[in-house]
């Protein structure tokens, strides 16, 4: 099935160790002379040689770093994950031009460029000479005999989920290119990184700053932002004497009630994570992933939705594009499920089932804590080659985001509810929680137990959901123009995860799936972009109807 070249057709995949550095100790000199004195001369010069060389092939302090506690974490059997960014490009891939421009940027980065050692109870990254070749993947099928490229892509990213990366003498990662025309690509790169090297985001603007813009090569691609300093809750300017202490107080109290509105949120949210890691499941949906879910492989697909039509949305509802995205997961979910449901018998009454009301349905969210790098930061990072770490890494906690599962008459009514429970998380300081309890527990009771405790919390929730920005224009990886970036992630125990990623006018939908749960994958991708039409249609309705 999988057409992976070796020898002269293509890139071999070598398997050979790659040790952090190499030690060489010069051997004993034996060097026979009559002169005694000046044969002890040459051995402590051969000996002093020898610790100079031993000196300088060492790693020193600032080639080893010690391993975060989420960094571990990822690592643990029942935790492996995997980044998979599947990147569509406009014109077949050069091998010897990807591979010049791998060794001027992603190799000189120190996390790809580091192993994972564990020595005892401590583990580090150490620098290490990366093998380039031992990190690409050429793959080109015999197209006479594809029947269709789009699912030979499909079930080549499947075999990778069955193979993960697990030799710890080279760092993990590497890089599969698939030569071959698909419906919106002529040929396909697949990037698959360990999750211990960071987390989602910071990941994704470094591969964007191995890019550069389209319309200017020399120009590194540029992400949305956000604007000014946000909104102010009192204007300003000079405020007369006679008012300023009035507007002194009121500033107060709303801040104030601010602070008490936060601290109540977050009181219950932690009260519920407590709850959800002990005794809290979510209902028993024919999506939510069973025992091993985690061990099982996933299948990664994507469709594409016209960011336009999300921003329609948005300004309809006067809320956020992650507002729309929550809503759009929520009706396209109640979609599937209400068809999944319909579509089963009863336990031997031959009655059809319908779908359940108050569904328990919470999906959980991984969020940085940390400030990510910028764009410019990484890659002045790899043109220097410098171990500034300090800025990289996993700074993780977790939030959990219930969805409201049933159906409703107008699908607008997905956004107000969808609008309510992003508000309502955005004042709760619940990954600052999750991510603090889960440091103390790994250095308290060691890793594994963080690790049990997470795989609990994700085991009785129903699935994962992200969402990352990406350029507004079109980028161009090692002179390679990009149609579509999808990347998702597998390891974790969820037989869901549903991924969103805008990149020009189109915002990519992925999911991951555990076939045994959600054989149709296809088919719950057009129920997400139905969901999002009929949005659409009742914004415009809207707008178009006379003010009375």
């Amino acid at each position: 099935m999988q057409g992976s070249c070796s020898g002269q057709d293509g890139l071999r995949c070598r398997k050979g160790d790659l040790v952090p550095l190499s030690i060489s100790r010069t051997s004993k000199l034996s060097i026979r002379r009559e002169d005694k004195e000046e044969e002890e001369v040459v051995s402590l010069q051969g000996k002093v040689r020898g610790e100079e060389a031993m000196v300088a092939q060492m790693p020193t302090e600032e080639e080893e770093e010690p391993m975060s506690p989420a960094a571990r974490l990822f690592r643990q059997p029942r935790f492996n994950c995997f980044i998979i960014a599947t990147m569509g490009f406009a014109k077949r891939i050069d091998v010897d031009v990807v591979k010049a421009g791998l060794e001027a940027t992603l190799v000189r980065h120190p996390r790809f460029s580091s192993v994972q050692v564990f020595d005892g109870g401590s583990s580090k990254w150490v620098r290490t000479k990366v093998a380039l070749e031992d990190h690409l993947v050429l793959v080109s099928p015999d197209t006479d005999a594809v029947a269709s490229p789009d699912i030979f892509v499909e079930d080549y990213i499947a075999g990778l989920t069955r193979k993960p990366l697990t030799d710890d003498s080279r760092p993990l990662w590497d890089l599969h290119i698939l030569n071959l025309r698909t419906t919106d690509a002529e040929a396909v790169v697949v990037f698959r990184i360990h999750h211990s090297l960071g987390d989602g985001i910071s990941l994704m603007s470094l591969l964007l700053a191995c890019a550069r813009k389209a319309s200017d090569p020399e120009a590194l691609p540029s992400l949305p932002g956000g604007g000014g300093g946000g909104r102010r809750l009192l204007p300003a300017g000079n405020v007369s004497d006679s008012r300023g202490w009035c507007a002194r107080v009121l500033a107060i109290l709303v801040g104030l009630c601010a602070a008490l509105r936060m601290a109540w949120n977050t009181v219950v949210d932690v009260l519920l994570f407590v709850a959800t890691s002990a005794f809290l499941r979510d209902t028993k949906t024919p999506v939510k992933g069973t025992e091993g879910a985690e061990l099982r492989p996933k299948r990664f697909v994507r469709r594409s939705l016209s960011l336009a039509d999300v921003k329609s949305v948005k300004n309809a509802a006067g809320s956020t594009i992650n507002d729309v995205l929550l809503a759009v997961t929520t009706a396209g979910l109640t979609r599937y499920l209400s068809r999944r449901y319909e579509g089963e018998s009863d336990d031997g009454k031959g009655k059809r089932q319908i779908l359940p009301k108050n569904i328990r349905f919470r999906s959980t969210v991984l969020v940085n804590l940390r400030p990510s790098p910028g764009i410019h930061a990484l890659a002045d990072m790899m043109e220097e080659g410098n171990n500034n770490s300090r800025r990289w890494g996993n700074w993780l906690g977790y939030i959990i985001i219930p969805f409201s599962i049933s159906k409703r008459e107008d699908p607008l009514e997905y956004m107000r509810v969808a609008k309510a429970i992003a508000d309502r998380k955005k004042c709760s300081l619940e990954a600052i929680f999750t991510y603090a309890s889960a440091s103390l527990l790994v250095k308290i009771f060691g890793v594994k137990v963080a690790c049990a405790l997470s795989h609990r919390v994700l085991s009785h929730t129903s699935f994962s959901f992200s969402n990352v920005v990406g350029p507004v224009e079109e980028v161009a990886f090692f002179g390679h123009p990009m149609v579509y970036l999808a990347p998702s992630v597998h390891g974790h125990p969820h037989a869901l995860t549903v991924h969103f990623q805008s990149y020009m006018d189109k915002m990519e939908l992925v999911v991951a799936v555990d076939e045994t749960a959600i054989p149709d994958p296809h088919r719950l991708c057009e129920d997400f972009a139905e969901s999002l039409n009929q949005m659409k249609d009742a914004a415009d309705a809207i707008r178009t109807t006379p003010q009375t």
